[in-house]
């Protein structure tokens, strides 16, 4: 085929559309990524998740019952948080940075064990293990809450990059994760924890009731109207 003048000056405006269809494309893309990543729903999970992280990070000591009596406040929070955020799918190419290795991972998980002690264990049947077999399989609170933990971690400190693509794909990462792996673990871990805390017959010490952060209260305290309205 002859390229003349006509041919050449096509081609020409087919390029340039194609190229402003691209940058238009892409500016649609990043428009909607701030649009998740900046909404309300997504600022109060990381307010939450950013809450549940310090305080297992600053667990060391604390005495048992109150360690349960925070965590059945915290969780339900934190699961009701990831169940209401924006839709989104992961959109880069290059995997996401994770930031909770396996030395601080133990650290955090054995910190637990230690407090939880000979209430540490139960038995589970809401998991993949059970096919194989007819008994209930022994899980450990201390290793929910720690894997909970590293999923959250993660995307904290994915989310404090500043970089839209990178927050958008972790929150993307944490919320796939949060439907096939910790939601279901925090709920079980849920159960373990209402058990300790209210079946328990021993004698402790009375500690404040309270220990929650004063930046959750309102969501402690307060009706979620966002929660209504998505379920009205």
């Amino acid at each position: 085929m002859a390229f003349d003048g006509k041919n050449f000056d096509s081609l020409f405006v087919i390029r340039a559309i194609c190229i402003t269809f691209v940058a238009r494309n892409k500016f649609y893309i990043m428009a909607k990524d701030s649009q998740v990543i900046f909404d309300r729903q997504t600022v109060e999970f990381v307010t939450v998740g950013a809450e549940y992280c310090k305080w297992i990070e600053q667990a060391e000591g604390t005495p048992r019952r109150q360690l349960v009596d925070v965590a059945l406040k915290l969780l339900p929070l934190l699961y009701l948080k990831a169940s209401m955020l924006p839709a989104c799918e992961v959109i880069g190419d290059e995997p996401l940075e994770t930031f909770v290795t396996e030395e601080s991972y133990e650290v955090v998980r054995l910190t637990l064990a230690d407090i939880l002690a000979d209430r540490d264990d139960y038995l589970d049947v809401f998991v993949s293990d059970m096919k194989y077999s007819d008994q209930p399989i022994t899980r450990y609170i201390s290793e929910d809450l720690s894997d909970i933990y590293q999923d959250v971690k993660d995307f904290i400190c994915l989310f404090q990059s500043g970089l839209n693509t990178v927050m958008h794909d972790a929150l993307a990462t944490c919320q796939e994760n949060f439907r096939l792996y910790w939601g279901q673990k925090l709920v079980n871990t849920l159960r373990a924890l209402h058990e300790v805390r209210y079946a328990s017959t021993e004698e402790e010490e009375d500690f404040p009731a309270d220990e929650i952060d004063d930046d959750l209260k309102p969501y402690l305290t307060a009706d979620d109207d966002d929660y209504h309205t998505t379920n009205d």
